[in-house]
């Protein structure tokens, strides 16, 4: 048996005890969703980032960086500039009135905030969140089957089987502890995974006598320009579109939910500096894990350009070593995955069952069961998606993004800082955000001119004001 070997199946091992552990400390609802609003600062930062950075991170933006060159570095500054702005401006706000209006989920913090319409907003949050997350939860499976298959030959089918399992019975057993626990641990293996192989990969490539830069060029293309060759618009778009990444952080419910379960308000800042030291050297690592990937190997070695992470850990590092960090690639799907299926189960008992359904005399020991049922029939249904679909993890996690991103974005945003946002304008900007993200999305050739993450976003932003600024003086 390869160290390498040994290595995952200690990490999987360790996973599934934290989920058993935490399983006799949810003694209520509010404690399998939200962990009781008493989560360490420590590992409300941690979870945050392991969760908000998936596959689409150890995968999807090397493999851009492989098949693409430097025009990634949009989609870096992007993310790192969303992750800077939503931690400032929505993080505190969001934690002290989703306290105030005693909200666990976000559906559930948007109809509290009005009076009217409180029933029609909390169930279009609720099947946005569920359409959207089914793609996103398919994509992290996916990925997790591309790592397997890459590393110890597992059929790729069979990778995602093992993935979905062990997610779904740690993220069932355990609730929102199980998730935060294991996301701190999750979040040091991949920043470990995000520095240390780019540097392995940076010496390899120096002992050649070669720069990075004047190997990309002397590889062909357009590898060392940061717009890919493009000019004029074309170029703009390029640069807009990775930029516009960074639209889409404030309107992701398994991320914002980690605002809203931190044991104290001030602890926010402390949470605050430990992602910010996090998110910047991890984007421009997994850049750069592609960037010496496309040296290393040279041009079209790769069917898949997402295998290019996990193939170069097993060819640089000890295979003790390379099973750690192919275990962060591992780890990044997992706390991206166990945090979505905690959102869909929530919304689906919270928002449904428990509000709107008005089953408010049911007990919190039946509250518990049904959110665990709810856990696994979710987490079979990304599993038929994940095996059936030929997307690309960063497509699908891109298309999922801007849905999300655009459809809560402008509204939460509205809500925590314009006094003037109404209820018909939210339930607009939700709707918004989500059709023009599905019809944007289906004409490839306007993608291309324009990204749906932005496009969809400012036109929910502008529903937002308009409707709302309409609707207020009457």
């Amino acid at each position: 048996m390869s160290y390498t070997l040994i290595g995952f199946i200690l990490y999987l091992l360790i996973i599934l005890i934290v989920g058993l552990i935490m399983y006799n400390r949810n003694k209520s609802h509010e404690d399998f969703i939200l962990g009781g609003r008493a989560m360490n600062p420590w590992v409300v930062a941690f979870s945050e980032r392991a969760s908000g950075e998936s596959a689409w991170l150890l995968l999807g933006l090397p493999g851009l960086g492989y098949a693409a060159g430097f025009i990634g570095m949009w989609d870096a500054i992007g993310c790192v500039s969303g992750i800077i702005f939503y931690w400032i401006v929505i993080a505190e706000k969001l934690r002290t009135q989703s306290e105030n209006s005693k909200s666990i989920t976000l559906p559930d913090f948007f109809a509290e905030k009005f009076n009217t319409l409180g029933k029609p907003i909390r169930l279009t949050a609720t099947a946005i969140i569920i359409f959207f997350f089914t793609f996103y939860l398919a994509a992290q499976f996916n990925g997790a089957g591309k790592v397997l298959n890459v590393t110890f030959g597992i059929p790729n089918i069979y990778g995602i089987l093992i993935g979905t399992v062990v997610i779904v019975f740690y993220t069932m057993m355990g609730g929102f502890l199980a998730v935060a626990w294991t996301d701190l641990i999750q979040g040091i293996i991949m920043i470990g995974a995000l520095v240390i192989l780019p540097l392995v990969g940076f010496i390899e490539i120096m002992e050649k006598h070669q720069s990075l830069h004047g190997a990309l060029q002397a590889a062909g293309g357009d590898y060392s320009d940061l717009t890919g060759g493009k000019t004029g618009w074309a170029a703009f778009a390029v640069i807009i579109s990775g930029l516009s990444w960074g639209l889409g952080y404030m309107g992701q419910p398994h991320l914002l939910t980690r605002f809203m379960s931190i044991d104290n308000v001030a602890n926010i800042k402390i949470s605050r500096r430990i992602a910010f030291v996090w998110a910047i050297p991890g984007f421009f690592g997994a850049l750069m894990i592609g960037l010496v990937g496309l040296v290393y190997y040279g041009q079209g070695a790769f069917a898949d350009v997402e295998n290019v992470m996990p193939q170069l850990a097993n060819d640089l590092l000890p295979s003790w070593l390379a099973g750690i960090f192919i275990s962060g690639a591992i780890a990044a799907m997992m706390s991206t995955a166990d945090s979505q299926l905690l959102v869909i189960t929530s919304s689906v008992i919270e928002d449904i069952y428990h509000k709107t359904l008005g089953n408010t005399t049911v007990s919190e020991k039946r509250l518990l069961f049904l959110s665990r049922i709810i856990t696994i029939a979710v987490g079979a249904l990304a599993f038929i998606i994940s095996i059936t679909s030929q997307e690309l993890v960063f497509a699908m996690v891109s298309y999922a993004w801007a849905g999300l991103g655009s459809s809560f974005g402008p509204t939460l945003l509205m809500i925590l800082w314009w006094k003037k946002t109404t209820a018909k304008g939210v339930l607009a900007g939700m709707i918004t955000g989500t059709v023009t993200t599905i019809v944007w999305s289906s004409f490839p050739e306007l993608d291309a001119l324009l990204s749906v993450r932005l496009i969809a976003w400012v036109a929910a932003f502008l529903v937002v004001v308009l409707v709302s600024l309409y609707t207020y003086k009457k």
